[in-house]
């Protein structure tokens, strides 16, 4: 495994994950989000660009330390690109404390039996090997349930488990992601179909572990048994498309969740901001979160 140091950190750390993932087909609304029109830039590379500058602009922010932030996820572009001369896997832990995950999914397939699995990731090896080689702790893979359907729930958990063995074999530590839509008419019955399923896959692990990234739960504490499992590094959870002040409530509801935030962490953050009002916005979100990751 990966440097001991960063993986107890990990496990044992206070504070959340800041979801720094958006991909090339996120992108372009977290940009909108950010106060940048599509209008103002031409194709992927200068895409890419402008969402590495608004990252770096909250990596550097006095508001993002290790006393509140315990993680980032980020997007594969991010892995070769650098701050203040160190690639930024690197900067983040050897000079924040925080620790940096890769995601590696490469999107959805259509919807069948209720849920959207990965995609295929072609040289899924190499691109593990990057990640080791740059200094990530881990991956993380996100796949959504829409529906309580037992086939399709049995299909998502049994390929997230497939490609975390992959991920293990690797050195690294898989953060699975089966995401349940806030919006499924029966988001219960789903995590509870959902978190049998992934009790079961666990007891394939032997001694090895994985992190588990899920959508905040129906009924307060539903994954505490998840949290306490010898197999679980860590579950964190997802804002999942919940207004950031409906997502903190919920999540301080559930003792031992901390939260792996992306649009609910970013909301109110614009390019057109001061440094000082960037900073000032950035810090009210980065407290609130934090403090409902303490419960």
């Amino acid at each position: 495994m990966t440097d001991q140091t960063m993986l107890t950190r990990f496990e044992t750390g206070r504070g959340f994950i800041a979801a720094l993932d958006q991909s090339g087909g996120s992108t372009p609304k977290a940009l909108q989000l950010y106060g940048i029109e599509p209008s103002e830039y031409s194709g992927d590379e200068q895409m890419f660009d402008l969402i590495h500058a608004e990252r770096l602009r909250i990596m550097t922010d006095p508001a993002f330390t290790s006393e509140r932030i315990l993680a980032a996820i980020l997007f594969e572009d991010t892995l070769g690109r650098e701050v203040e001369g160190r690639g930024v896997a690197d900067w983040l832990w050897n000079t924040k404390g925080i620790v940096p995950f890769l995601k590696i999914d490469k999107g959805l397939r259509d919807e069948a039996d209720g849920v959207q699995l990965m995609r295929d990731i072609p040289e899924l090896d190499a691109l593990l090997g990057r990640a080791k080689d740059a200094g990530v702790l881990g991956t993380k893979e996100r796949s959504v349930i829409h529906a309580a359907d037992e086939s399709g729930i049995a299909q998502i958990v049994a390929q997230q488990f497939d490609l975390a063995h992959r991920v293990l074999d690797a050195g690294l530590l898989p953060i699975l992601e089966p995401e349940v839509d806030i919006h499924a008419p029966d988001k219960e019955a789903a995590e509870t179909l959902l978190k049998a399923t992934i009790v079961e896959h666990l007891a394939g692990l032997g001694e090895r572990k994985v992190a588990v990234k899920i959508t905040i739960p129906s009924v307060d504490d539903f994954y505490a048994d998840l949290i306490a499992h010898p197999n679980i590094a860590r579950v964190v959870a997802l804002s999942g498309g919940y207004s950031r002040a409906d997502a903190v409530a919920r999540l301080a509801r559930n003792h031992g969740l901390i939260a792996s935030f992306s649009r609910a962490l970013l909301d109110g953050l614009s390019a057109h901001q001061s440094d000082a009002d960037f900073h000032t916005t950035l810090d009210s979100s980065i407290t609130a979160i934090y403090d409902a990751s303490l419960t």
